[in-house]
């Protein structure tokens, strides 16, 4: 876990971004596996006044991504928020030579990865007793993968979250419920004889395509590497544990706290090269994912984006300020208003 003796360090985006490395104390086939933690301070007299004074961001990316979103931290920090993102094991900052990149058996395992972040962030796993409440409030941010997982994570970690922001959450399969449902069976036993085979290509690099005509694709050299353009291969096992989310989703969770889902209003189904990629969701089935966001709580807003992309933060100029519109009046209610 992380500990006083460990050091925060400058972060590749520059100021005023910094970087913890985190030991998870678990054993990879290529050595120990680490998180790795970064952070944007606001300046603290600057933001005596500001609504979020009070609160600590945590955001967590999705499948074959890192955090590069320098505009989604400042929205935080202008508001006095402390900002933290998370590099999960085998991703981005934390990916290390010869590792499987994204590879996990279940999403469940990630529970040693948030629990590390939080206590570097001075938060616990556990709820504040009652008589003793937290003395910062936490928001959860989870973008597609990363919105499943952290979705998943407080509905087992009940009053630890203030709020929870999710950003095109993969709540479910691409192929629906039905298809999920008869798809399982064969994934499963996939995982169970050879969890780390090889699968059938799924990326064909319309959404980098997308992107890159919007220009909102990450600088520097570590993007082959961190975010590649046809996505990192996938493996049975993983597909499993996602699958197996999907289904937890579907069967109906508690995230015990507010959450608002951005999403696009359309969807462009990925099997060639169409312009619409530039302003759909060229990644889920939005409609499915808007279905299967009213099972994760009992107070959930869900915000339709026109214009926007799968990260809806990274589209076009106008539907972005849109999202962030949407986002900032949630905030106001929800977060700044309590």
């Amino acid at each position: 876990m992380a500990g006083p003796s460990l050091t925060w360090v400058p972060d590749i985006l520059g100021k005023p971004f910094e970087q913890l490395t985190l030991p998870l104390g678990v054993a990879g086939q290529h050595g120990p596996l680490v998180a790795t933690l970064v952070r944007s301070i606001p300046n603290p007299v600057a933001t005596l006044l500001a609504p979020l004074r009070d609160v600590d961001v945590l955001y967590v990316h999705g499948w074959s991504d890192y955090f590069f979103q320098r505009d989604e931290a400042r929205f935080w920090t202008k508001r006095g928020a402390r900002f933290y993102a998370l590099d999960l094991r085998r991703y981005g900052r934390s990916l290390r030579d010869g590792q499987a990149p994204g590879y996990v058996d279940a999403l469940d395992d990630y529970d040693v990865d948030i629990e590390a972040a939080l206590h570097a962030m001075g938060h616990s796993a556990e709820a504040a007793p009652p008589d003793r409440p937290a003395r910062r409030r936490l928001v959860l941010v989870g973008h597609s993968t990363g919105g499943l997982t952290l979705a998943l994570w407080a509905a087992r970690h009940p009053g630890v979250a203030h709020a929870m922001v999710l950003n095109s959450p993969w709540l479910e399969l691409q192929l629906g419920t039905l298809g999920r449902q008869a798809l399982a069976p064969l994934v499963d036993m996939r995982a169970r004889l050879d969890p780390r085979g090889t699968q059938p290509a799924v990326d064909f690099g319309f959404y980098t395509r997308a992107q890159e005509e919007i220009g909102s694709l990450p600088a520097g050299d570590q993007r082959a590497i961190w975010r590649p353009d046809r996505g990192f291969p996938t493996a049975p096992g993983w597909l499993s544990a996602v699958m197996e989310g999907h289904r937890r989703v579907a069967a109906g969770i508690d995230v015990g706290c507010p959450a608002v889902v951005l999403l696009s209003t359309t969807s462009t189904v990925p099997l060639s090269w169409k312009e619409s990629m530039t302003s759909s969701d060229s990644v889920l089935v939005v409609d499915d994912i808007a279905r299967a966001a009213t099972k994760i709580g009992r107070l959930v807003t869900i915000a339709r984006i026109p214009g926007a992309v799968h990260d809806v933060f990274l589209s076009r100029p106008a539907p972005r300020a849109l999202a962030y519109h949407a986002l900032d009046r949630w905030v106001s209610g929800y977060i700044a208003g309590s």
